[in-house]
């Protein structure tokens, strides 16, 4: 019996057309991610920087050298030995967290009526709310700072600061807002059926499925508040034990211009908390501002 050998087959060769794709998918793979390399470095170098002139001597970031030759760590233990920095640190805390629980506190009802109830008026009511957003707060510093500085003698503290974000926050109701329409009345409806009144069905239902929008509120007003310099220096500037960070920042860089590793250690201290508080929430932080404005 004759036995057949059979030929291999041979992959057929690339035509031209095809090699001429995969060459055009190599090089735009190898332009985004070059793209996205300049831009990371773009954004990292300078935090690079700061922190590579905090760990030098003083002798050595008037040179011309990126890195350091000795690692001074003890520039951070003199930063938060500077009298009055751990004072900053405090006060930034009180206005920074209160801020951002008050703002949540008094912003989510209004988000939540203005995306889910019908009443006469609610296009009205948002519109006011868009228009506050446009309003820069420079243009009604002057009657607010006569009300909480002359009539309730608040001047040096940061309480003119924190109480008014107990009454709602412009950019918090709508971004909010803007979120609450993406939840469908379905859900709102069940509760209702099951007995549910209107406070229970947004701490049981609204609440728990809003935690992005939630979440991604909390850290502009957090970041808001822990940035602001505005603020302090009008209502706490003659009281250096209200002062914050940012407004104490400038003192101290003031106080220590040739010190450029004690000005850049305070700095990397400033900016290390909001760093952290972004790292560990970005995936929330991300989602809410990612489905926010699904719905109009």
């Amino acid at each position: 019996m004759t036995q057949v050998l059979e030929r291999p087959v041979r992959p057929a060769t690339p035509t031209a057309a095809e090699r001429t794709a995969r060459r055009r998918a190599v090089l735009e793979w190898i332009a985004v991610h070059s793209l996205g390399v300049a831009a990371a470095l773009f954004f990292t170098l300078p935090f690079v920087f700061v922190v590579l002139t905090s760990l030098m001597s003083d002798q050595q970031t008037l040179t011309r050298d990126l890195v350091p030759r000795t690692w001074e760590w003890g520039n951070y233990a003199q930063v938060l030995d500077t009298p009055g920095f751990l004072t900053w640190w405090r006060n930034t805390l009180l206005y920074a967290g209160l801020g951002t629980v008050l703002t949540l506190v008094s912003s989510v009802p209004v988000a939540y009526a203005l995306a889910k109830f019908r009443f006469r008026g609610r296009n009205l009511t948002l519109m006011l709310v868009v228009s506050m957003m446009m309003l820069p707060p420079q243009v009604v510093i002057i009657p607010m700072y006569l009300f909480w500085a002359k009539q309730l003698d608040l001047s040096g503290t940061l309480w003119p600061l924190i109480v008014p974000m107990a009454f709602g926050d412009a950019f918090s109701i709508f971004l909010l807002r803007q979120f609450l329409t993406t939840i469908p009345d379905e859900y709102l409806d069940a509760a209702k059926v099951d007995g549910c009144g209107e406070l229970r069905t947004l701490l049981r239902v609204v609440l728990p499925m809003a935690k992005p929008g939630i979440a991604a509120v909390a850290l502009f007003q957090f970041f808001y508040a822990w940035n602001d310099y505005f603020g302090p220096q009008i209502y706490a500037s003659e009281n250096p034990g209200a002062w914050t960070l940012s407004y104490g920042l400038e003192s101290f860089k003031g106080a220590h211009h040739t010190d450029w590793n004690l000005t850049m250690a305070a700095t990397v201290l400033v900016m290390a908390p909001v760093i952290l508080v972004f790292f560990f929430a970005q995936k929330a932080f991300v989602e809410g501002v990612t489905l926010t404005g699904v719905k109009g």
